[in-house]
């Protein structure tokens, strides 16, 4: 493309262009319903999808450089000298994305954090090395058929500012390089839009993930609105699920399944550091709208719902949490094992398998969860387990218990690769139990007795209490302590 070709598209290439409701989808401001949405009143790096959505191959290697001159400013080296004249430096860089045909959103993502401050043919090493630096921590933490760590950064991001989907390592220096605790997850706002009916949502194509995959979106989302209020919060990257997960279908649906068997099991940690979060029960309108008595309404009645979900997390117990999942909605019945393998916060977790079951991927989740999480299934679950092992709740039961007492346990069932496990605790050989026989429980505990032998004369006698409505039949039994909960008191 000619320089006077190019020039027809400096007026949108401002340092600062105007990024509103009606330039970017061509609604007027005051028929958005939430403020934040309607136009972006920073000063951030960002550009119009007008100018995002230009293909390189229409611009040239030459027009796409003039543009980011004119967007971000002329490349300098390390030694601060102006290296525009170096005619083969911006080719070796650019050609890649022409010959992809890539657009300038693509380009502008990539490119603009060390644009200015990196000479150039370092700029092509240095996103070439970050790209198999993550390629080879992905493969890393996949062993057989677990995730060895959980805090795996997501593979994609949304840059709010070049207003594309991008590869993780397309990120600044400073945010890929961190201990992922500590900063990229800060960096990167965990957003979804998604939780809607399927008669209420809608598959849409988009420029903003180069097409890749049809987004499920609800019918009266905008992702160009979506953007505009995230860019107001004060996020430059985010990470919304539909948009940064691979869907299914696309022209790349091999990469579906392979992708899922990690990007799934880790999507938690992308909402670790979540400190904001919108919602929309019924029909009411997700984000500020000004109708301040409808918002009020909607957070209390959201913080009522937060606050047991919270005290729940304090105490950590895996039975809440797995009873959780009963009121949980999930596009598929093996989604839920997979969010709650991420919330018992195992060593390692299972990859997501599309093709298994709920309940062969509870047992799967039960092989790796910590020995303190099975302990608790096998002290505070009161039934005798219906599936592989008598010890351990079957997926189903887990779906259908009512919830009972239970408590965070310090004693450890461990598991040996042979598929044993073993507990090494105080037990009683043999007592007998009375008065636990009838499964009624009106919200208080059932007392019973329990009677052992101490001594070849003598017997003792204790209160027992069962905090759960299952049946315990009159009879002799074999008894193992938690030795942390003891709370027997005698009789005589």
């Amino acid at each position: 493309m000619d320089s006077e070709s190019v020039r027809k598209y400096l007026p949108i290439c401002d340092k600062h262009p105007p990024l509103t409701a009606f330039t970017e989808i061509g609604r007027a401001e005051l028929t958005i319903p939430v403020l934040k949405q309607r136009s972006y009143t920073g000063n951030g790096a960002v550009i119009p999808s007008a100018l995002a959505n230009i293909p390189c191959a229409h611009l040239g290697i030459a027009g796409v450089y003039e543009i980011l001159n004119a967007v971000v400013g002329p490349p300098y080296s390390l030694g601060s000298e102006v290296v525009r004249s170096e005619e083969t430096a911006p080719r070796a860089i650019l050609e890649r994305y022409i010959a992809q045909n890539d657009d300038f959103g693509t380009v502008y993502s990539h490119l603009r954090h060390f644009w200015r401050c990196w000479h150039i043919p370092k700029i092509r090493h240095a996103l070439q090395s970050r790209e198999m630096k993550d390629r080879q921590i992905r493969k890393k933490v996949l062993v057989h058929d677990r995730i060895t760590k959980s805090d795996v950064p997501p593979r994609r991001v949304w840059d709010l500012c070049a207003n594309r989907v991008v590869p993780f390592w397309c990120m600044p220096s400073r945010v890929v390089k961190s201990t992922p605790q500590r900063l990229w997850c800060l960096s990167v706002w965990g957003i979804s839009h998604a939780w809607v009916d399927k008669n209420d949502r809608m598959s849409i194509m988009t420029p903003i993930n180069g097409k890749e995959w049809p987004v499920p979106m609800p019918k009266d989302a905008n992702l160009d609105l979506i953007r505009i209020e995230m860019l107001n919060l004060g996020a430059e990257f985010a990470w919304l699920d539909v948009l940064c997960l691979r869907q299914e279908g696309g022209k790349d649906e091999h990469l579906h399944f392979e992708e899922w068997k990690l990007d799934v099991p880790t999507i938690g940690f992308v909402y670790s550091s979540g400190e904001r979060v919108e919602i929309a029960p019924g029909i009411i309108i997700g984000g500020e709208t000004g109708n301040d008595v409808t918002e009020d309404k909607v957070r209390k009645k959201f913080d009522e719902q937060l606050t047991y979900l919270r005290q729940i997390h304090i105490r950590g117990t895996s039975l809440e949490l797995a009873s959780e999942m009963q009121n949980r909605v999930s596009s598929k019945p093996l989604d839920k094992v997979a969010g709650l393998a991420y919330l018992l916060g195992s060593n390692c977790i299972p990859i997501y398998d599309a093709d298994m079951s709920d309940s062969n991927g509870w047992e799967v989740l039960i092989d790796v969860m910590s020995s303190s999480s099975r302990a608790e299934l096998f002290f505070y679950f009161p039934e005798p387990g219906n599936g592989r092992k008598y010890w351990q709740p079957s997926w189903q039961q887990i779906l259908t218990m009512k919830h009972g007492w239970t408590s965070s346990c310090s004693e450890h069932v461990q598991h040996r690769d042979t598929d044993q496990e073993w507990y090494r605790g105080y037990f009683i050989d043999s007592a007998n139990v009375h008065g636990l026989d009838e499964g009624l429980w009106e919200e208080m505990p059932r007392q019973g007795k329990m009677v052992f032998k101490t001594s070849a004369t003598h017997f003792s006698t204790f209160k027992i209490f069962a905090h759960h409505s299952y049946p315990i039949p009159n009879g002799s039994y074999a008894l193992i302590s938690n030795v942390c909960e003891i709370y027997a008191h005698p009789i005589h």
